[in-house]
């Protein structure tokens, strides 16, 4: 018999009111759909030049986001990338105390109901705007940038302050840098509640170089997840596109779930293993959504092949 979580996948069918599209059900948040989702809710700056809101179906509600990396650098090229490589940065640097400012003006709008004043979000549930986490990210790597450890620190300190509510940090990654001696010492400040999502979501180092003209190898990507998933916990991110409207090879996506076999086996613990698509317009013609069958069977494989909980959004 399949468990639920093979039988209905967090990409739920569309629904037309907003009600039918987020239920609560014994107080966790029903998953809705990533797609209509990110249509109807994209980053939103609020004004900001690095602090965003998003509803985040990977974080089951509203995330803020922190653009550490704004200036669009990256170790890989990323041809999949969702971000729009044409449109001029929205900063030449990054500056911590700015961002500091930005982060507590958005935590006082959530936190004090006036973000039900913003239209976009004036229609939804009291669940998707409570804050679930604060994400290190960028339109470019985070963590290539020297602004990386001080952006993580002024993160920590900003939770401990008296009136500042707790929430829970993630790092979103492309792993290249994990190893990097810089990154490794700011990652151990990190609490426990604290989450590390890292990308892998290439099985072979030939689809890797089709997918994101790669400048950093494959083996150096698995290594880097396997030194902090020995550590301490990771999740394990895996975009996959649609390329010219045809799904990954099924050869493909079995070389993927054996990459994360081996990852386990060698000692990483791995929490999750996030699969989902292409939600925004991508900024390379060719790339497109893979529909919900094609990323529900690829979970499948991997609850198979590697024994890791897998999740569809």
């Amino acid at each position: 018999m399949k468990t639920t979580s093979e039988q209905k996948p967090i990409a739920a069918q569309v629904k037309d009111s907003v009600s039918d599209k987020f239920k609560c059900l014994g107080g966790k948040l029903f998953h809705y759909t990533l797609k209509h989702c990110d249509q109807d809710y994209p980053r939103d700056f609020l004004g900001n030049r690095f602090v965003y809101l998003v509803i985040s179906p990977r974080a089951r509600g509203l995330a803020i986001g922190v653009d550490v990396n704004p200036i669009l650098k990256r170790s890989l090229r990323c041809l999949s990338s969702e971000f729009d490589r044409d449109k001029p940065a929205r900063a030449t640097q990054f500056d911590v105390r700015r961002m500091a400012a930005e982060l507590h003006a958005t935590f006082a709008l959530v936190n004090s109901g006036r973000l039900r004043q913003v239209p976009r979000y004036v229609n939804l549930p009291d669940d998707l705007l409570q804050v679930r986490h604060v994400a290190l990210s960028g339109d470019g790597e985070p963590t290539l940038l020297n602004y990386f450890a001080g952006a993580l620190e002024t993160l920590l300190r900003l939770r401990v302050l008296a009136g500042f509510p707790f929430f829970k940090i993630v790092v979103v990654t492309n792993s290249a840098a994990l190893d990097q001696p810089k990154v490794r010492h700011a990652l151990q400040s990190l609490a426990c509640q604290d989450e590390i999502w890292s990308e892998l979501d290439r099985g072979t180092q030939g689809y890797l170089d089709k997918l994101n003209g790669a400048t950093t190898p494959l083996k150096k990507i698995m290594d880097n997840i396997l030194l902090v998933g020995r550590q301490r916990p990771v999740v394990i991110q895996s975009l996959f596109p649609a390329i010219n409207g045809a799904p990954p090879a099924a050869r493909e996506i079995k070389h993927y779930a054996q990459r994360l076999k081996k990852l386990k086996k060698a000692g990483a613990e791995i929490s999750l293993v996030q699969i989902y698509s292409a939600t925004r317009s991508m900024a390379w013609t060719g790339f497109s959504h893979l529909p919900l069958k094609s990323l529900s069977n690829i979970a499948k494989v991997v609850r198979q092949v590697a024994g890791l909980r897998a999740e569809v959004f």
